[in-house]
């Protein structure tokens, strides 16, 4: 792929990054080219079990092939001396370049990227490509089918990085031709693979959230998808490009894919099922997921903040919600980009890859037979359980048919409570009598015995109820607990409300709604659970935000009366 001798040494800045890892192992495969391994740590330090990427490197570095130096972008003497002597320069940074604040990755992004192609023209390298993103032309607002290299920069970035990555983009692209420099990028979409820190992991944050109990989005959003190895195969052809078709591709970005354009929903189902988690069945509906990403995108905007520990939700919310396919058909055309790896392929070696983040389905299936439900457990897990939750049908009929009938006889017959009472003794009398004369077994149910276990049991309840209830009381005489004396005081107005001034019309909704929302709740408590999560979480995040909100405020005030 190389014609000229001078091509065959490069640096890779960000060779120790996702795709700068997998960019040398291939350049260093290909076995003509000398690669200079540029990044930001001080000292090169090598996994010897990483036989993928680390051992083909230290392979490299003894036979003099390859060899590591520190580079701070930030610095343009650093630069200089990095790629003194080289003819072609690969520049990918990292994604985490914006993990503290905007001026920090304005550094290392835009004048990172100013301070390259400055050394560059003083080196006299002969051609820049650097690895941009297609999150460039990307709003988050409109959708985006098939789109091609004629797409303007989006007026307003999904996140600062976007934003950044598109002014270091377009810096690159009006450097071309310049003292002899040539330049281009790569907008690759979506990259996922082996040493993903971004994409797979936040799936798996997802997943181990509240959010794992629903769809989240459409079943037709499609998004491309990049796998990572084809990522550093377009920047080996459009170095390649840059030599042979050099007024087609100089000056030029171009959008990378790997040509399967899938739904996002399924893709991401596929990876977190190679994982061990399973399928969600409830879908939100759009309204909903709308209303979601707008509270928490508002959350992240009140915060300054792009990459906490909510953004893992955010952005797979964002990437669920809207199309994003791209045409690659100028890649292909222009560079002689084809993928060298399938979708499927890639989404294989992703998942053997990440075995670490494996869920233990052993233990699931386990938990899922012999653990008890949460309401069960809430219900003591014996007969009441037993008959609330409906596990024997015709038991639970029964015990509903005499809950009803016991409500109809005391509230609903208007009679007196003590009149009602001794028509139904009357009634179990002559019942009871008329049974003795046609069986003599009757008097074996009609003995009456406790045993000393049974009442150790019961004196024991007795005891705990009243333990309970006096350090109640005693918490609430020393007035230091005013969770506690909330919790007494809206159950005590509650007890009054329906109670006493309803009595009967509470007493009969609670034993009716007492056969139907135990089990409902049983059936349907991972979508129960999963939704009071996310509502918790949403709470959780904006008193956060405002919390931060307020710090900052008063920050603001301190240093203006300074």
């Amino acid at each position: 792929m190389v014609s000229d001798h001078k091509s065959k040494t490069c640096v890779v800045i960000g060779g120790r990054t996702f795709v700068g890892r997998h960019l040398v192992v291939r350049l260093l495969t290909l076995g003509n080219w000398i690669v200079r391994v540029a990044d930001s740590t001080q000292s090169l330090k090598l996994d010897p079990d990483d036989y993928d990427y680390d051992v083909p490197l230290s392979n490299a570095l003894s036979t003099g092939s390859a060899s590591y130096v520190y580079v701070d972008v930030r610095n343009k003497k650093s630069v200089i001396n990095a790629i003194d002597g080289s003819s072609v320069v690969f520049y990918v940074d990292d994604d985490s370049s914006c993990n503290h604040d905007f001026f920090s990755g304005y550094t290392i992004i835009v004048q990172g990227v100013k301070n390259v192609i400055s050394a560059c023209q003083e080196c006299k390298v002969k051609r820049l490509i650097y690895n941009s993103t297609a999150d460039v032309v990307l709003d988050n607002s409109h959708e985006i089918h098939n789109g091609n290299e004629t797409l303007l920069y989006a007026t307003k970035c999904k996140n600062v990085y976007s934003e950044l990555k598109a002014q270091a983009e377009a810096t690159v692209l009006l450097a071309n031709d310049m003292d002899g420099l040539l330049t281009c990028a790569l907008r690759p979409s979506n990259v996922f693979g082996p040493g993903d820190n971004q994409l797979l992991p936040s799936l798996v944050d997802v997943a181990k959230s509240s959010w794992a109990k629903f769809v989240i989005g459409s079943d037709v959003t499609m998004c491309d998808y990049t796998y990572v190895e084809n990522v550093a195969h377009a920047l080996i052809c459009a170095e390649a490009a840059l030599v042979s078709h050099m007024i087609t591709v100089s000056g030029k970005a171009f959008f990378i894919t790997n040509l399967e354009p899938v739904s996002s929903w399924e893709f991401s189902l596929r990876m977190l099922e190679g994982l061990g988690y399973y399928r969600p069945m409830v879908k939100f509906p759009n309204l909903v997921v709308s209303l979601m990403v707008y509270l928490i995108k508002v959350m992240h905007l009140k915060t300054n903040s792009r990459h906490n520990s909510n953004s893992s939700v955010h952005n797979i919310v964002q990437l669920m919600s809207h199309t994003t396919t791209y045409d690659c058909s100028a890649a292909q055309h222009h560079i002689e980009y084809s993928p060298v790896v399938s979708l499927d392929v890639g989404i294989t070696s992703t998942i053997e890859s990440f075995s670490h983040l494996a869920k233990d389905s052993s233990s699931v299936i386990l938990d899922e037979f012999y653990e008890q439900s949460d309401m069960a457990q809430l219900l003591g897990g014996g007969e009441v359980a037993e008959i609330l939750l409906w596990r024997d049908e015709r038991k639970s009929f029964f015990c509903f048919c005499g809950v009803v009938s016991l409500f109809y006889w005391f509230f609903l017959c208007e009679r007196t409570t003590v009149s009602s009472t001794a028509q139904l003794l009357l009634l179990i009398t002559f019942f009871l009598y008329g049974y003795s004369l046609l069986s003599t077994e009757m008097s074996s149910y009609l003995h009456f015995e406790v045993s000393e276990k049974g009442m150790r049991n019961f004196v024991r309840n007795i005891v705990n109820i009243w333990n309970g209830a006096s350090h109640v009381v005693r918490s609430l005489a020393q007035g230091r607990n005013w969770s506690l004396f909330l919790k007494v005081g809206v159950s005590l107005y509650f007890f009054k409300l329906f109670l006493v001034n309803y009595f009967p019309v509470s007493l009969g909704l609670v034993l009716a709604f007492s056969f139907i929302l135990f089990f409902v709740y049983e059936q349907y408590e991972d979508e129960i659970q999963g939704l009071i999560g996310i509502l918790n979480e949403l709470t959780r995040q904006y008193v956060v935000s405002e919390i931060s909100l307020l710090l900052t405020n008063t920050s603001i005030r301190k240093c203006q009366k300074m």
